[in-house]
């Protein structure tokens, strides 16, 4: 069991997300196929969630697979759909005992009727539970979120003077999630990979060489402790620079 930080020495992010990467190679290390790094990323998800809700994290949104996934080979992609089905068979009630509230985010109409069906069963059976949400992004994509979000205040009939960005924010998949604090990514990149860009504009972001399948209790205390040394200024100045008439450049 993951021990939680106390308070006095770290402050909780409210909303996490992860960039879950390096699945492909996790395996390839192992001489093991892509669809069994798949599998023990999956196998992960069920740990992270505990060890999160654990350190009081109120929000967590898991990025399984984007928009630009679908150009990767057919095989892959089929493997990835039974993996995610038998994954919501497997995890929902014991998620829902644990009071976890699943949500998705994402374009549920290119999935196949069966899968898109145990995806709002999950998101129903869960809907009432407080612990902590869930938010899988699956068949996601930042821009194409962003889109949605224009198509819809036009079909809406706003007028240019009614949008705002309080409007947008009510248009985007997440309308009744807060906006993450720390977005973690496993595998040692640096970049967002379309994940949440309109979201993301004042997140702490923070890369690990750790593979996903390998992402443990030691890999989530080194992130949440190094987003509690992080000063948050949101544009502004933090307390301890500012000044008066000082003339300095707002960098």
């Amino acid at each position: 069991m993951v021990a939680i930080i106390p308070s006095t020495s770290i402050i909780t992010p409210r909303h996490v997300a992860v960039i879950m990467d390096a699945n492909g190679r996790w395996a390839a290390a192992r001489g093991l196929s892509r669809a069994h790094g798949h599998r023990a990323g999956t196998e992960r998800i069920r740990e992270v969630i505990k060890a999160f809700a654990d350190n009081n994290v109120e929000y967590l949104t898991l990025f399984a697979l984007s928009t630009e996934n679908w150009r990767r080979p057919r095989r892959e992609i089929t493997s990835l759909m039974r993996i995610l089905s038998r994954t919501i068979n497997k995890e929902v009630h014991p998620l829902n005992d644990a009071g976890i509230r699943l949500r998705y985010i994402g374009k549920l109409d290119v999935l196949e009727p069966t899968l898109r069906r145990r995806i709002e069963d999950a998101v129903l059976l869960t809907k009432q539970n407080t612990k902590m949400t869930v938010c899988i992004a699956f068949n996601y994509g930042g821009r194409a979120e962003v889109v949605d979000a224009v198509r819809r205040i036009v079909d809406d009939g706003l007028t240019p003077e009614q949008i705002t960005e309080q409007t947008i924010e009510g248009y985007l998949y997440t309308d009744d999630l807060p906006d993450p604090d720390l977005i973690i990514r496993t595998g040692g990149d640096q970049r967002l990979s379309n994940f949440l860009i309109w979201q993301a504009a004042y997140a702490e972001y923070y890369s690990t060489p750790t593979y996903w399948p390998d992402f443990g209790e030691a890999d989530i205390e080194a992130a949440l402790t190094e987003f509690s040394k992080r000063i948050r200024k949101f544009g502004g100045l933090s307390s301890h620079n500012k000044s008066s008439d000082s003339g300095e450049n707002a960098n």
